[in-house]
This record gives structure tokens, sequence and C-alpha cells, in this order.
């Protein structure tokens, strides 16, 4: 059965309203909540970057949906930091927390004044520390030297139900990759045949019945102008490549490239529709693909909207549809 869940993003909302909006989206019948983890927004029309560790615990004893979050470790985050706040979520919150780990953005990791490195060697690293968390969070007294370093950590606290260690993957490369050491991947939408070969180097890369989470950026309003509106003006940035989102290290070099991004050249990367049946077309195409965590995200700033009529009209449809097929 496919959970469908909502995206908080902490670019673009306070703590505050994001808890709030996590309260009404649970209310509404999603199923799951998904949190990115930002220091700097992609864009001053953003203009938020909460600290989404201290989110989620107010936001997990809030509500009862399970949570995950987006995370670079080896960077601004030291493996061991990241261990020890996956255990403390884990141990507050049994079953109900998960970590996507990624190589990251420079936008988020650079303010350490460190090199940022080509992606190859953030892919090593990145997989070095998940090698690091692994151990913490089995009990291990870790000493490491190595890209990371690593002094006689231990964890004192540990969940009773060890978090699912996912990896953020958009490329078919990196999930193949991602196969091999993940407990599971969390990736992004793209036109369905892209999205068929990503799931497919996932398992052919050592995925085979991993779980499979799905992000998906979507614009929702009520008219189709203002839909497509909302995205060019909170989205915009993010139709790149991922050589320009990893590489590019200020807001301001965001905004100068965004500048040139026509509206509908944003309908690329974003699902945009003022029709309810369009964006059920879309979610029953990824559920095919056999992602068992859906979670979506309205890029824009109408978030009451898309909850209240996702919740009232979309929710039900997919929920139906499940048990009907599991009766089958």
């Amino acid at each position: 059965m496919a959970i469908i869940g909502y995206h908080a993003s902490h670019e673009q909302f306070a703590p505050s309203e994001l808890l709030r909006l996590a309260q009404m989206a649970e209310s509404a019948g999603f199923g799951a909540i998904n949190s990115s983890d930002h220091f700097h927004p992609w864009s001053e029309r953003q203009g938020q970057s909460g600290f989404s560790f201290a989110w989620l615990g107010a936001a997990m004893q809030a509500t009862a949906l399970p949570y995950g979050v987006v995370c670079t470790p080896g960077y601004r985050y030291h493996p061991a930091v990241v261990a020890q706040a996956v255990a403390t979520l884990g141990e507050l919150f049994p079953g109900r927390f998960w970590i996507s780990l990624g190589s990251g953005e420079a936008l988020n990791e650079s303010i350490t004044g460190e090199k940022w490195p080509i992606k190859e060697e953030r892919n090593a690293r990145l997989e070095e520390c998940v090698q690091v968390m692994r151990r913490l969070l089995v009990g291990e007294t870790v000493t490491h030297h190595g890209r990371v370093t690593v002094e006689n950590a231990r964890l004192y606290t540990l969940p009773k139900q060890k978090p699912l260690l996912l990896c953020a993957a958009v490329t078919e490369e990196t999930a193949r990759w991602a196969g091999s050491w993940a407990d599971g991947m969390i990736t992004i939408h793209k036109p369905y045949e892209e999205l068929k070969r990503t799931v497919q180097a996932f398992k052919e890369g050592g995925g085979e019945g991993k779980p499979m989470y799905l992000k998906c950026q979507l614009s929702y309003h009520k008219s189709y102008e203002q839909a497509l509106a909302g995205a060019h003006d909170q989205w915009r940035t993010n139709i790149f490549s991922g050589t320009v989102l990893g590489d590019l290290a200020t807001v301001p070099q965001f905004d100068a490239v965004g500048a040139f991004v026509q509206p509908d050249e944003v309908k690329e990367m974003v699902r945009i529709s003022a029709d309810l049946e369009e964006h059920l077309e879309w979610i029953r195409s990824d559920i095919s693909l056999g992602f068992e965590r859906i979670i979506l995200h309205n890029v824009n700033r109408e978030q009451e909207l898309f909850i209240s009529d996702f919740g009232r009209s979309v929710l039900p449809v997919l929920q139906a549809e499940t048990k009907a097929m599991q009766a089958a």
C-alpha cells in the first residue's frame, strides 16, 4: 500500500508555520511527513531556513505520523552527530523515523569554509560516513581515520528499532550505486520512462526488495495560471541539473541564474495543474513503479488549499483504490 506524504519545506516556511501545516496534513489524511534540511533557502523569495532536527522533535511530538529528513553527513554535520540525532529521534518515536542521506549541495555545506569537492569525492565521503553511522547505531565504539575523522565515539542512547538509512538518489548512476549499501532509496519525480530506469538501476545495483520512496514537486492552485505563477516564483531555481544545483554556493547566485528562467520552463521539473484528476493520474503512475511512500511537495505558497483539496478529493480515492486492489 502506497503511503502519500506531505513535504515540509524549511526553505519556504518558518518552523512554527510548518508545524501547523504538518498537523493540518495529518488531519487531512496524509500518511507521512518528509522534511528538508537547509542552511540557506534556494532564493530570497523563499526566505526561510529553520533547523530541521529541532523542528522534527517538536513536530513528531505534536503528531503521530512517521517522519523523514534529507541530510548530508560529513560537512556541516559530523557523521557521529547525525547518528546521535537519528538515535535520539528513533528512541523517542520508535518506528516513526527514517533519514535520507545524500552528497549535498554547496549552498548548505560550504558554510564551513572547507573546499567543496567534486561529485565523485562527495559520494565516497557519503558512503564512508554511512559506515561510521551504522557502527555507532549498533553500539560500537568507533575510531576512524579517513575522509572524516572519528575518535572513540560511542552512542549510549540507542533506538530499539534502528531507523532506515536511505540514499537520496537523483540519477540512474547514483541509484545503481545506492542499491549496494543503502537500506532503501528516495528519488524525485521525472518523466515516466526516466523514473522507470532509475528504479531499475536501483534494483540492479542491489536494491531489489528494498523500500523506494518518491518526492514529487507539484504546483496546485485554483487555476492553472496561478499554479504556474506560484511554481515560477518559488521553484524556478530548481529546474537545473544536479551539477548546477550542487555547486552553486550562495542564495544570490541561485537568484542570478533563476532570473533567466521562463515560466513554461518550470513545467519540466514541476507537475503543474489545477485539475485534481490530473494529479491523481500522475500519482497512479508513480504507484505503478512500486514506490511505497510518495511525498507530495506543493512548491507554491498556498499550502492550506493544497492540503484541504487533496485531503478531500485525492487521498480518499487512492486509499479506496488500494483497498480494492488488496481485496482482489
